[in-house]
């Protein structure tokens, strides 16, 4: 029997799965036949929602006696773009001077290379481990995110399974391996504005109400004042506004509405309820105060809609799996790892209402772009720290 020992071999054989979101690609396939060996029982359920493309996932759990690890990742990964824009092809796993080129190298295929190879090293050097593994991979991260992870919890979580900790393998590390564990994530919410005017012409405009002059009043109220300073473990909370659109494809007409969406990345000063009172108030506030031209008394008329489903904010504070993880990084690599919730959002938002969780993974530099790649050294690297962990935790 062959145990998936190497790193590199596990990351080579997932990149040529071309498992472009949300294809499978041949990784939840590839990623089952090395667990099986390791003795993983394996399920693959497929979500289902309307309108969303159906998704398969993947749970595998090796059982024992005492605490329950799990690992958490995605094997879907964003599109390739022009793969003129590649040195090499993107699902070649083509190695050039000590580096691995592939799209999902870094994001995140090789992060679960080198848990699989960890796993496999520790198994050989004991017979089972001294509590229960499981690994909780998705097809739908980079994706919608709604026939992924938190389908499969609650998949998994109705099977009678628990959790003790989780470690989500997103690359991390802005530098090098060892520089950062994230023990935490700022919320997200995203919202569009519409206002509405009156069409017309632009050479009557006292027969038509602009909705730009509005929607720019709406918006500098938004962004005039800071949401807040940050608070002690988060960086200041940041609202961006990412489109405005009026759909005019005319220069001498008044449009009669206009949009715009912004997302916000808010840290614990807020709820989601509370930053959606504190963004209507403000609104409310410059739609009263302010009208579509001067001279005029109506206020701006306009509409608030929110998208989808907020990311709640969230801050780790399991000391047995932060102190375990950081012991075995420095272990590795000889440097204490920054405890940060800096980035966007993972999946490790829907696995924190079912245990702590923690993200540590590769570099990141090189995620979602042409180029995509990883060095040989890193992998190595990051499965002496997984394995590192691994004896730790059950030890």
């Amino acid at each position: 029997m062959t145990l998936a020992t190497d790193p590199a071999a596990n990351l080579a054989t997932l990149i040529r799965c071309p498992s472009v979101t949300p294809a499978e690609g041949g990784a939840l396939g590839a990623l089952e036949a090395m667990l099986t060996p390791l003795g993983f029982a394996v399920e693959r359920p497929v979500f289902s929602e309307h309108g969303t493309p159906d998704v398969e996932n993947l749970y595998a759990r090796l059982s024992g006696n005492g605490p329950h690890i799990m690992f958490a990742g995605h094997t879907d990964v964003v599109p390739t773009g022009d793969e003129r824009d590649w040195s090499h092809p993107p699902f070649a796993a083509e190695i050039v001077n000590g580096m691995m080129y592939g799209r999902g190298a870094v994001d995140m295929k090789g992060g679960i290379a080198c848990f699989v190879a960890a796993l496999s090293r520790y198994l050989q050097k004991h017979s089972k481990p001294k509590g229960s593994v499981s690994l909780l991979i998705t097809g739908d991260e980079e994706g919608p995110s709604i026939n992924g992870t938190g389908k499969l919890l609650e998949w998994a979580a109705a099977k009678g399974e628990t959790w003790d900790a989780s470690i989500v393998g997103e690359p991390t590390n802005p530098e090098k391996l060892g520089d950062m564990i994230k023990i935490g994530r700022r919320g997200s919410i995203t919202g569009v504005i519409t206002v509405y005017g009156k069409q017309g012409h632009v050479a009557y405009p006292h027969l038509a109400d602009n909705p730009v002059r509005g929607l720019m009043a709406l918006l500098d109220a938004l962004i005039a004042k800071p949401l807040d300073e940050g608070t002690e473990n988060f960086q200041p909370t940041n609202l961006e506004i990412t489109t405005v659109d009026v759909a005019n494809p005319a220069a001498n007409v008044i449009p009669g509405r206009a949009t715009a969406t912004f997302n916000i990345r808010f840290n614990d000063s807020w709820t989601s309820e509370s930053l959606q009172a504190e963004i209507h108030n403000r609104l409310d506030l410059a739609a009263e105060s302010n009208s579509y031209r001067t001279g005029r008394d109506e206020p701006v008329s306009f509409d608030l809609a929110w998208k989808d489903r907020p990311s709640h904010v969230f801050l780790t504070r399991d000391d047995k799996l932060i102190e375990s993880l950081s012991k075995s990084v420095a272990a590795v690599t000889g440097q204490t790892p920054k405890l940060s919730t800096t980035g966007g959002t993972s999946d490790a938002r829907y696995i924190k209402d079912y245990c702590p969780v923690v993200e540590f993974g590769l570099v990141g530099q090189t995620m979602h772009m042409a180029d995509e790649r990883v060095a040989l050294d890193d992998l190595e690297t990051l499965t002496r720290i997984y394995e590192r962990f691994l004896e730790d935790w059950f030890g």
